[in-house]
């Protein structure tokens, strides 16, 4: 290449610096592939958490208290939609039939959901107890409310004057398993010993027993 002066001298030929040629990257076939499949994975996942917070279900949740052994009824429960729920066991709404007549393990405080954990279908009868039910008059009930899991005391009451001067009173431990109020008398049923169940059952034809709580559940 020449160059030209400004005082007329011929043009001088000089070197010219040859233009730099990048070389380009070739992408290999292995590291593309994981590429793709790396973006792909990442929105799958995506998609995945989504639709996981997104998913709704229905299940039963409790609409009131429910004490320890009390029969699970349809008033007690309620169907609410819960959003995810992994991690969590909840009894679905169409399960609603396996759970009424069933008692409560644990006492259900309102707005909590429902599991099949907290739920039993056994008796709350020990080793040599039978459930006993003996009816009362609203007046002999010791407390307003007796709930499942309430120790009692039945003491014998005196059958008249003809019992002389020396009056003989008998005592029974009993637990209450259930209640149901009529019109114009409750019925309690007891876990009683298998012991005291005939002396009981007499003194309840004779219209002689009193019932005493003796520790609330």
């Amino acid at each position: 290449m020449s160059l030209a002066t400004r005082n007329g001298t011929p043009p001088v030929d000089a070197p010219v610096t040859p233009p730099r040629v990048v070389r380009q990257r070739r992408m290999r076939p292995g590291l593309l592939g994981l590429a793709v499949l790396l973006i792909a994975l990442g929105g799958l996942g995506a998609a995945f958490a989504v639709t996981s917070v997104r998913a709704t279900g229905s299940y039963l949740a409790v609409t009131r208290p429910v004490e320890v052994g009390r029969t699970i009824g349809a008033d007690d429960l309620m169907a609410v939609q819960v959003a995810g729920g992994q991690g969590l066991s909840p009894v679905p709404v169409g399960r609603r039939d396996n759970v009424l007549g069933k008692r409560a393990k644990v006492s259900l405080v309102p707005g909590t959901l429902l599991t099949m954990d907290q739920l039993t279908d056994e008796p709350l009868l020990g080793p040599g107890q039978q459930q006993f039910a003996l009816g009362l008059e609203v007046s002999q009930v010791p407390a307003r409310t007796l709930h499942p899991g309430d120790k009692v005391l039945l003491v014998s009451t005196p059958a008249g004057s003809n019992d002389g001067p020396t009056v003989v009173v008998t005592r029974f431990e009993a637990v209450v398993i259930d209640t149901y109020t009529a019109e114009d008398e409750v019925v309690v049923y007891l876990a009683l010993a298998v012991r005291d169940v005939p002396a009981v059952a007499a003194l309840e034809a004779q219209e002689r027993i009193a019932v005493a709580l003796i520790e609330a559940a």
